[in-house]
């Protein structure tokens, strides 16, 4: 029986749950683990936790569940993990985007970082201040005339690890969850600094706003989905389709991204990794957020959640 890691609200504050056929039930109660009561709790010690969790969602299905539950639509749902240790957000990670943003700069394609024999790259986006949920209302900076959506397949770590080989990265892996990496295009540059300065870039600007990494619905299980590299995502800016791409157009895969951040800082339960965005972006389009527009974003396997600005 399949289910889903969530966090939900409840009477008490934001609790650890799982889907089960639509309805949520309470982890901590269904498991008769007190100490399971956040997602981040259970990811703490998700070698055990996962095993727990298939068993419950089997009982359940047998109609043996241990506790109460609420139905999907009756429940408040907040961003799956609450919050992220760290996380890690690829860049310029699709060979579509890339193709899409060279054509809208009138540039030459050039070959990738992989073809360069380079290491995948990222950069750290904040946890608190910028991890929301399904349904959130996003205040769009006001220093920022130009923000973007980005949908990015999530990966949740559930293993700790430092240098882990491209061969057992998987095996760190919890599940998957959506993302939107917002970012304010206009203040990723420091125009009155050289392009030559390492001042010249502003990540906190562009990336790290209030807000500026919706997360959701739910987590599913890395078992249900074996192979994060063919999946279909796409986003929705009010209705109009923006982004449809496939996870097969990565240019560094998963376990490459998990070996190379591992090879340079411990992976911890919890940790998340945004592993880039496809061809889609409003950068390319010359079309940005604007206030009272919804976005809505799907990845096959998972599941869609939407947001809105304000």
């Amino acid at each position: 029986m399949t289910y889903r890691l969530l966090s939900y609200q409840s009477s008490t504050g934001p609790r650890a749950g799982m889907l089960v056929a639509d309805r949520i039930y309470d982890v901590a109660h269904e498991t008769a683990r007190a100490q399971w009561s956040t997602v981040l709790d259970i990811l703490d010690q998700w070698d055990i936790a996962s095993k727990a969790l298939e068993d419950a969602a089997e009982r359940i299905a047998r109609g043996e569940s241990r506790s109460s539950s609420q139905a999907r639509t009756d429940s408040v749902l907040l961003a799956p993990l609450l919050y992220p240790g760290s996380i890690y957000c690829a860049g310029a990670n699709y060979s579509d985007h890339r193709a899409e943003m060279a054509l809208a700069l009138g540039l030459e394609p050039t070959p990738d970082m992989k073809e360069l024999g380079e290491a995948p790259w990222h950069f750290i986006k904040t946890s608190r201040s910028s991890v929301v949920g399904p349904n959130a209302v996003v205040k769009l900076p006001p220093y920022s005339q130009t923000v973007d959506w980005e949908i990015e397949l999530a990966v949740v770590i559930g293993k700790p690890g430092k240098d882990i080989p491209v061969a057992q990265a998987l095996d760190h892996v919890a599940g998957y969850t959506i993302a939107n990496d917002l970012s304010a295009r206009d203040a990723m540059r420091r125009v009155k600094m050289p392009p030559a300065s390492p001042f010249h870039l502003d990540w906190i600007g562009h990336k790290c706003f209030d807000g500026s990494c919706p997360l959701g619905p739910w987590i599913t299980p890395a078992n249900e989905l074996p192979d994060p590299h063919n999946l279909a995502l796409k986003l929705w800016v009010s209705e109009e389709l923006m982004q449809d791409s496939n996870t097969n157009k990565l240019i560094f895969s998963v376990p490459e991204q998990i070996a190379m951040l591992s090879s340079r800082v411990t992976l911890h339960p919890g940790d998340v990794i945004l592993t880039g965005t496809p061809a889609g972006a409003g950068a390319a389009r010359k079309r940005f957020l604007r206030t009272g527009e919804t976005v809505r974003l799907w990845i096959e396997g998972i599941g869609e959640f939407e947001h809105r600005l304000a």
